[in-house]
């Protein structure tokens, strides 16, 4: 057979591709998930302790931002009020209050959770940019009060005492107990993306994200669905805002609900791949190592590097890669896998 009939009748992909691709991609995860719980017995400095760490809280925002901007498709850019509202709430109610840290930590969620149901309930209104604007400025308007708001300790920030330490007021002076929490809080978000990806809430996301009218046409609730991401991924954004506060013992306004914290959240899952579960733990390592190699290259007078790098990202992404690193791997998987069909069956030159 010429070349010229193998150009007119491209080859299909075979069927079992996607499940195979799928199933490759659970592997990696459960293997860099068990090479992950050993990273501490391997390497020693508190340095490269803590960029691992930064991995794991960038995965675990990026993979919880995936339940609404991923599979339900509402690209909300202002997650970061949900991860300032939760780091708020687990600190006052222990600092001021005396909770067990790790019960505020669940209060923290839920408060967010159901502030973002209020915010939702209005701003799904909106589609498309709107709504993404709209999350915008909500976040900034949250950022505004606790910047006023003395009994948060305003534009100062809060202090989380360390006079004690240990599990139960989850204070240590190892970054080996943080880096297990951030792990297990990366897992059990995970968990929660697959089971809504294999659940009929991953179906009815999945169907409002691509074809809203047909799904409304079929009975499903827009806006109730809608709302039931937003509140599921303002839970687990809350919880690790909560975690970074334990982590740091300071916030302020700026370093919890900073715009810049909303579009690493959102880039993290594009850039990895967008409604996917690997996608996000990629990006995250990809987007931790870039800010950490600017910081250390640059130092103090390369402040706003990581933005610009952001930026340029974007655009590549957008233009070169819009369904992000996984989806080109799929892709170049399907290509390989359609060569190889061509050549089994004597067709390919």
């Amino acid at each position: 057979m010429s070349n010229n009939a193998v150009v007119s009748q491209p080859a299909e992909p075979p069927q079992s591709l996607p499940r195979k691709t799928a199933g490759t991609g659970y592997a990696l995860m459960l293997a860099l998930l068990v090479i992950a719980v050993f990273v501490p017995q391997f390497v020693d400095s508190p340095s490269h302790q803590n960029i691992a760490i930064l991995i794991l809280m960038a995965a675990q925002m990026g993979v919880a931002w995936n339940i609404v901007g991923g599979y339900a498709g509402q690209v909300s850019l202002g997650q970061a009020a949900f991860y300032g509202i939760g780091a708020y709430t687990s600190t006052l109610l222990f600092a001021q209050f005396g909770l067990n840290p790790w019960l505020a930590m669940i209060a923290g969620g839920g408060v967010a959770a159901l502030i973002s149901i209020v915010i939702g309930w209005s701003c799904f209104r909106l589609k498309g940019h709107y709504f993404a604007m709209a999350t915008i400025a909500v976040a900034e308007i949250i950022q505004i009060v606790f910047t006023n708001w003395e009994f948060a300790g305003g534009a100062v920030g809060l202090t989380i005492p360390m006079d004690q330490q240990g599990w139960d007021v989850f204070v240590f002076a190892s970054k080996v107990p943080y880096y297990y929490i951030a792990l297990g809080l990366l897992v059990l978000t995970l968990l929660a993306n697959l089971m809504i990806e294999r659940s009929y809430f991953g179906y009815y996301f999945r169907a409002i994200k691509d074809e809203p009218d047909a799904a409304r046409s079929l009975g499903v609730n827009l806006r109730k669905y809608k709302l039931i991401a937003f509140a599921v991924s303002s839970f687990f954004t809350a919880l690790g805002g909560s975690f970074y506060a334990q982590k740091e013992l300071y916030i302020d306004p700026a370093s919890v609900l900073g715009t810049g914290l909303s579009i690493k959240m959102a880039l993290v899952s594009i850039l990895g791949g967008i409604g996917t579960l690997s996608g996000p733990v990629l990006g995250a390592g990809i987007l931790t190592l870039i800010d950490e190699g600017t910081r250390a290259l640059f130092g103090g007078t390369g402040r706003g590097t990581d933005l610009i790098i952001y930026a340029a990202l974007i655009i590549v992404v957008a233009v070169y890669y819009p369904n992000g690193v996984i989806g080109w791997f799929k892709s170049w998987m399907a290509r390989r896998q359609a060569v190889q069909s061509q050549v089994a069956r004597g067709e390919h030159q």
